[in-house]
């Protein structure tokens, strides 16, 4: 991708700035329940299961965790607590940023406006935004729009609340499934991948990768 300077860039929070943690918390609860060698598959079911419970009509994301992790649990027959469902929730607001994101968000908002659209409750996403280091144009949640990523409706509302193009914007993310996927559908050209490790480069999507944020102001040209 040429450099590109748009009217603003959006972001995925959790995973791409904000450092989500749901395997690590699942795998501190459960070690005791589910074996070493078992675990790596726990986890992705984990993470599957979270994404088939956002693509059916919105509820709130505490149900959203509490409704994953118990059906995971179910699938494995282990055996969980209520006071565990919600330790997935309560988590979410207490955790920060990766350390590569603060310096290059505050370089770049020095130029372009920064918006985020998260998978997150309007009680949440502000605690870890704060923890970024840099001020934002605007901050959208799923709870706004009722509608969580990767549906096309959340990508609508964040674009009309934009009153802008799909080609007027940079979205940024570390997720193809939840994020860059359904962005190339909803005709956002210029995108950037954070290869974080979450999940392969899939490059058909048409995207500038970066192996981390600190390579977001280049793309850019600053």
């Amino acid at each position: 991708m040429s450099t590109f300077k748009p009217k603003f860039i959006t972001f995925d929070c959790y995973g791409t700035l904000t450092r989500f943690q749901m395997s690590e918390t699942a795998k501190k609860l459960y070690a005791d329940r589910v074996s070493e060698a078992d675990m790596p598959f726990f986890l992705r079911q984990f993470a599957a299961y979270r994404l088939d419970e956002v693509l059916d009509q919105w509820k709130p994301y505490e149900q959203v965790c509490k409704n994953a992790i118990r059906r995971t649990c179910e699938r494995w027959g282990v055996k969980t607590t209520d006071e565990e469902l919600g330790t997935f929730y309560k988590a979410v607001p207490t955790w920060g940023p990766h350390p590569d994101v603060p310096a290059a968000l505050a370089k770049v908002a020095k130029e372009i406006p920064l918006v985020i659209f998260s998978n997150a409750d309007d009680s949440q996403i502000m605690h870890n935004v704060e923890q970024l280091g840099a001020p934002f144009h605007k901050v959208f949640t799923a709870q706004q729009a009722q509608a969580y990523k990767p549906r096309l409706r959340a990508f609508e509302y964040m674009l009309d609340n934009l009153n802008c193009n799909p080609e007027d914007v940079l979205h940024v993310s570390s997720s193809l499934r939840y994020d860059l996927m359904p962005a190339s559908d909803m005709g956002i050209k210029n995108k950037v991948f954070v290869a974080r490790g979450h999940e392969p480069s899939t490059p058909y999507y048409g995207y500038t990768e970066i192996s981390d944020l600190s390579g977001l102001p280049g793309v850019v040209g600053l």
